[in-house]
This record gives C-alpha cells, structure tokens and sequence, in this order.
C-alpha cells in the first residue's frame, strides 16, 4: 500500500512537471521556476511532504547535476565552440573569482556577514547554471559564437564553484591558505579533464568496434560510462563535474553508431534529472523563513546581475576581442538555477553558521532573477541587435550497422538552412564506398541520380564500407557547413 501511494504521488508530481512544460515554453518562463513552485507545493506548508535530509539532497543533486552536465556536453558541438573555447574558460575561472571577490566584499561591507560566509555565498551565486542556460539559450536564434560561449561557460564553471564552496565550507580554522586553494583547484580541474577524456576515448573505441544486440543497448552504454566518468574522477579526489562534461563532448562530437538515438535518450534521462532535482529543491525550502531573507537576496541579486557580472565578463574579456554588445548580452544572461541551490546544502552539512539562511536566501535570488533575466533575454537580444543572427545549420547523421557485411547505413536529415540545401548529388564527391541509396522528400521515396538536387527537409539514406564511414560523414558535415565549394574554402568537416 505504501509502494503504491508512493508511485501514484511521484507520478502525478512527474505527470504535472511534464505537462508544464508546454505551458512554461508558451509564455517564455523558465520551466525550472515551475518545478520549483511545484516542490513548494508539494512540501511542508503545502500537500504537507516532509524532507529535510540535506545529505540525500546534496548527494540526489549531485547525481542529477552530473547528468544534466553530460547531456549538455553530449549537445555539444565542438566545431562551433572550439573558437570561443579561449573566452569561456577564461568566464568559468577568472570570472568566478572575480564575481566571488566582488559579492564577498559587499556581503561584509554592507551587510555585515563574516568573510567566511561572505565568501561561501559569492562562490555559490557565481556560477550559472547548466540546465538554466541550456533551456532558455536554445529557444533563441542567437549567434552561434554566443550560444557557443554561454553553453560552454555554464558546463564548465559548475566544477570550480563546487570545490571552492567545499573548501570553505570546513572550520575556520581548517581552510588552507589562498594559494593552496589555488593549487587544489587547477589539479582537480585538470586532473578531471584527463580522466573525462581518456574515459570517453576508450568508451568510444568500445562503442565503435564491439556490436551490441540491441540499439538501445548503444545508448544506455553511454550514458553508463558518464555516470563511470564521474565516479572515477570523484572517486580520485578530482572534479567529477568537469570530467563528465568533458566525457559528454567526446562521445557527442565522436563518430558513434545510433548517435541520435544515444542523444535522445540523454535528453529524456536529463529532463527526468532537472525535474526530479528542482521539485527535490522545493521541497527543502520552508516558505515561512522566506520573507526574511527577501531584502538581502534582492540586494545580493542585485549587486551580482548588475555589478559582479559585469565586471567579471569585461575582465574575462580583456584577452579576447569581445564587443560591448557581446559583453552586454553574456551580464545579463548569466542565468542562476538549479546548480547555486545544491552548493547551498554543502554548507548545511558542514554546519557552517547562518547556512540556512544561506539556502532561502539563494532560493529567493534564484526565483526573482531567474524570471527577471529569463523572460527578457528576448528583448535583450533584440535591443542589442543579436536576435535572429544564427548561423548555417549542420545536418543531422544517424548511423546503423549492417555488421555482417562490413558497411553502415547513414541517416542525414537536412535542416533548413543547411548549405546542403541545392547540392547535386553528384557534388557530394562521396567516397568511393559511399553511395546516396534513397531520399525521402516528404511523402515521396526514390532512387536519387547525380543531377538530383537536395532540398531542406530531405531525408538521405547513404550506405557506406564501415572503413569509409568516418571520411563519408567529414564530407557531408564539410558540404552541409560550406556548400558545394566546401574543400575550396578549407572545410574539411573535422
């Protein structure tokens, strides 16, 4: 009887999320802040559910941030990001330690907190949040160096704020000297980029050369082997964060067999993990501490979004040459969510003074700036002239093996605005191997000559030697991006 009312609850609560996140997509809401409505609700001074054990929650959170983060690096396309790889690093470091300095500094200054928790609190609302960025970002035909930036800066800056709150979450008296901390961070940072990568290399020989029985049997693997990602490099005293983001980039940007389908599956386990992790959250809150700590969240939000955010983007910036405009657009879309309110419960389990305080006042902060900037990064985008800016698409190539005969099936869907869009056949210049066996053109299906002209919404059945497949799909992502004069204009498809 338990079992069954404790399905029927968590169902409903998941049915409920599900279905709002049509409605929030309709009106241009963060579905996040409706997840977290939906916590409250559902809590305390709610349906009356009881949850209070901030160890399960920091260790669910964990868990589910880790996923969200290898889904975003499974989206990820490294071609699009590699040139602004320079900038968003530079936003994930520099910018944190700036933004931290900036808040510490007031939280003392003017509302007279201790600089340990000052510091704890600059550290937690200075990363963006992964899932926040991901979801809104996406909606919007930006520019692609923008989304590219903003993307890579939220699954970065994840790993450096968690292992700064960690280390100043213990006594006083404990916390190692600056530079050390310093020292402690890069290792981990680092560390956790190797294990990430050498992990998803391996991974991806595995996936590559073994036959599974199944296709979905492809993406379950991979996603296991993140979750293995995250553990090893936790487990080693590194950034697990980090190496499961870096895992996530591998395998999205490798040359895998029922890859869209990999992704897919990623996408459903990554929209279960950010509603599971923001109901979780609002269940944690007591909405009666709340109005106290609204004056000093509206005056910490205030000075990050306008004041530390800023600063730290043109101090990030310096090194690179990034317009005000881009500047503008990357203070204001800095999106907080689900990521500050989970460092929140680290220092609850250190025990830290004034820690509750701490997770109401970052959950209001996260609620009233969440919808302030999320519901108005269209219309900053547009009156920073940014909007409707989005470059070529790509296409989309999903791969099936035809193992006992050595050869692949390739899938190419062909999105509006791909270069592919008026290519003959015969321009292609496939590989020898490589042969357009049919295209699909809406509710039509035939056998394509060379003067057959694709068109946006194509489908295109390519079967090809499985020794050729790699050199097959470079060629249709270098025609996709550049055209029929691709090798001329030195796009290779890499």
């Amino acid at each position: 009887m338990v079992l069954a009312l404790t399905l029927l609850v968590s169902t409903s609560v998941l049915l409920v999320a599900i279905l709002a996140i049509r409605f929030s997509s309709q009106i241009g809401l963060p579905s996040l802040l409706l997840y977290l409505g939906i916590g409250v609700l559902v809590g305390e001074s709610g349906l009356g559910v009881q949850f209070e054990d901030f160890h399960l929650a920091n260790s669910l959170g964990t868990v589910a941030l880790a996923i969200i983060l290898g889904e975003g690096g499974l989206t990820t396309r490294w071609h699009e990001v590699r040139p602004q790889l320079t900038q968003s690093v530079l936003l994930s470091t520099l910018g944190v330690f700036v933004s931290v300095g900036i808040m510490a500094t007031f939280l003392v200054v003017v509302l007279g907190f201790g600089w340990q928790v000052a510091l704890v609190i600059g550290a937690i609302v200075s990363s963006t949040d992964a899932a926040a960025v991901f979801s809104v970002l996406r909606r919007l035909r930006l520019p692609q160096r923008i989304t590219a930036t903003m993307e890579l800066e939220s699954g970065l800056n994840d790993a450096p704020v968690v292992i700064l709150v960690t280390v100043l979450s213990v006594p006083a008296r404990s916390i190692d000297p600056w530079w050390a901390i310093v020292l402690l961070i890069i290792y981990e940072l680092v560390v956790g980029a190797i294990i990430g990568f050498s992990i998803a290399w391996v991974g991806v020989q595995l996936l590559r050369r073994g036959t599974l029985p199944s296709s979905g049997l492809y993406a379950v693997t991979a996603i296991v082997l993140l979750i293995f990602t995250f553990s090893v490099a936790s487990l080693a005293h590194t950034s697990g964060f980090l190496a499961v983001y870096v895992a996530g980039v591998v395998f999205g940007n490798a040359q895998l067999p029922y890859k869209r389908a990999t992704i897919a599956f990623a996408e459903a386990i990554a929209w279960l993990a950010q509603i599971g992790l923001f109901v979780m959250l609002g269940l944690l809150v007591s909405p009666p501490e709340i109005p106290g700590v609204v004056v000093p969240a509206l005056l910490v939000g205030g000075v990050l979004l306008f004041v530390a955010r800023p600063v730290s983007v043109f101090l990030s910036s310096l090194w690179s040459r990034v317009s005000l405009r881009d500047q503008a657009f990357y203070s204001w879309s800095g999106l907080r969510g689900a990521v500050p309110i989970v460092v929140a419960t680290i220092p609850i389990t250190h025990g830290i003074p004034r820690s509750g305080e701490i997770l109401h006042m970052v959950f209001v902060l996260v609620v009233i700036f969440t919808l302030v900037q999320g519901t108005t990064l269209p219309q900053m985008a547009r009156a920073l002239r940014l909007a409707g800016k989005a470059e070529t698409e790509d296409v989309d190539v999903e791969v099936s093996a035809l193992d006992q005969i050595a050869a692949e099936v390739l899938t190419v869907s062909v999105p509006a605005g791909s270069r592919m869009h008026g290519v003959y056949v015969g321009e292609l210049r496939l590989p020898a191997t490589g042969v357009v066996s049919l295209i699909v053109r809406g509710d039509k299906r035939f056998v394509p000559q060379r003067d057959t002209r694709i068109r946006v919404g194509d489908s295109l059945l390519i079967v090809s030697a499985t020794e050729d497949r790699e050199a097959t799909e470079r060629r249709l992502h270098a025609i996709a991006r550049a055209g029929r004069l691709a090798t001329w204009q030195g796009e290779n498809g890499g």
